[in-house]
């Protein structure tokens, strides 16, 4: 059980770390920092669009229309910190204390 509670710990770790990544990149591209015509910047963007709009969409679809104002991130991020936070709290039944 242990494995498993490291595994999910993980896995949100990363969600969490991508998601930094993809909202630094934005900033830098609203603030044309980076170039979307530079193939690597394009490629780097779309991937990360691919991977966080399925976790976003279902958010976003829930949410108000705020404009050009996403708070999809920021409900993602409370939804991390929640599991982490339960995880955490309950790690005694996963290491077997």
């Amino acid at each position: 059980m242990t494995t498993l509670f490291q595994a999910l710990m993980l896995i949100l770790d990363v969600i969490w770390f991508i998601m930094i990544v993809h909202i630094i990149m934005s900033w830098l591209i609203n603030f044309q920092v980076l170039n979307l015509r530079q193939p690597i910047v394009a490629q780097i963007w779309d991937g990360l669009n691919r991977l966080l709009e399925p976790i976003y969409g279902p958010i976003r679809r829930i949410l108000p229309d705020t404009g050009a104002l996403d708070l999809a991130p920021l409900v993602v991020f409370i939804i991390i910190i929640i599991l982490r936070q339960a995880l955490a709290n309950n790690a005694g039944l996963f290491l077997g204390y």
